[in-house]
């Protein structure tokens, strides 16, 4: 089916918009003559005056006879302002994995102030965190709980952050932060946790430990970094095959397609132990290993991250660090509630980091005796 293109009124509403959203016309600045704007987007003068008169009678524009028109006054001064707080949250998934349970936490802050909460996901893809950006810019906001998209890979969409900034919109991050942004974070001690996992392997006598690492967000960054530094505290051979760093695209194939042809090696020549960036990949490589033969823990053991609702939905219970979805979900209302009030304020405010406990479960136990297998 063919995609629908908007009329040409609607697309100069969106573009002059996002001129607004993104600072480049600030309140009381005058747009370009009717002329102007015809002439830069090759329309006629008929199809810009009905975009301009529309955006009038939404409350973005205003005219002064003999004058011109002008942005309007910001949004925080009463234009279109719906009763309470407007704050949006914008996380990389909604529905899946650890997410639904963060969400329930800022709904549950935000419910008890009588606040409301504006949605959206990027899918972990930087285009569309954009459009999320773009979108929650548009509306009548007061704060945004972001978590960032693939924060290890950069920050595309600095100028939207920056517009965020010059309207004067706090916001809070969620598990990671670009490393060019300021804004408080709240977070789990990745590396710690990490570190926490390889120990506890190591403490159980296993000395062949791989770990499993998306390395395109800091969280698997930082625990890949405590991974590896656990084992190099304690002296252990890290086979570079047994390091696997993939991408969000090839969560679903590499992962997978690598502990197959490790678990496929002589028996003295595989790992007897592995950290996964998270449960969700722990789960996922539960059905590498049952096809092998090989049981969980005697001759394998197998670490999750997060203690999310699928570490304990497998015949195999998961060992995993704890993360705390709904508390971390209330902090950053909490957090977002200070600097709104304290908006004057030019400190910095400091990060919220969380200790990743190990949940013990019955994934992880004593490194087989050599020749067992």
């Amino acid at each position: 089916m063919k995609e629908q293109v908007p009329p040409k009124y609607m697309q100069l509403k969106e573009e002059i918009i996002s001129w607004i959203a993104t600072v480049q016309f600030k309140p009381h600045d005058k747009l370009p003559s009717e002329n102007e704007i015809a002439a830069r987007f090759a329309m006629s003068r008929q199809t810009v005056r009905q975009a301009l008169g529309e955006l009038e009678a939404d409350g973005w524009l205003y005219r002064a006879q003999g004058k011109g028109t002008f942005v309007a006054e910001a949004l925080e001064n009463g234009r279109r302002t719906p009763q309470g707080l407007t704050i949006g949250l914008m996380t990389t998934h909604i529905s899946n994995y650890i997410f639904p349970t963060i969400i329930r936490g800022v709904e549950s802050a935000l419910r008890s102030q009588g606040a409301r909460l504006l949605l959206a996901s990027t899918d972990n893809a930087k285009a569309k965190e954009r459009e999320s950006l773009e979108s929650m810019l548009l509306q009548q906001l007061n704060g945004l709980i972001i978590e960032p998209t693939k924060s290890a890979e950069g920050n595309p969409n600095l100028d939207l952050f920056l517009a965020l900034e010059a309207r004067k919109i706090p916001y809070v991050m969620l598990n990671e932060r670009y490393s060019d942004l300021d804004a408080p974070c709240l977070k789990v001690d990745d590396e710690l946790g990490g570190f926490r996992a390889a120990e506890h392997l190591a403490k159980l006598g296993h000395k062949r430990i791989a770990g499993f690492f998306k390395t395109d967000d800091f969280q698997g960054v930082y625990r890949m970094r405590g991974f590896l530094k656990s084992l190099r505290e304690r002296q252990l051979p890290l086979v570079p095959e047994y390091l696997v760093r993939y991408s969000t695209e090839e969560k679903e194939t590499k992962p997978a397609e690598v502990l197959a042809a490790l678990l496929n090696r002589e028996p003295h020549e595989r790992p007897t132990a592995i950290v996964c960036y998270n449960d969700e990949l722990a789960v996922r490589l539960l059905d590498v290993i049952r096809p092998c033969g090989l049981r969980v823990p005697n001759d394998l053991s197998i670490i999750g991250f997060d203690n999310s609702s699928l570490a304990t939905a497998t015949e195999v219970k998961l060992t995993t660090l704890e993360h705390p979805k709904i508390k971390m979900g209330e902090d950053a209302v909490a957090l977002l509630n200070h600097l709104l009030e304290h908006k004057d304020m030019h400190e910095p405010m400091s990060d919220i980091i969380y200790e990743p406990k190990l949940i013990l479960r019955e994934s992880s136990g004593a490194a087989p005796h050599e020749g067992a297998n």
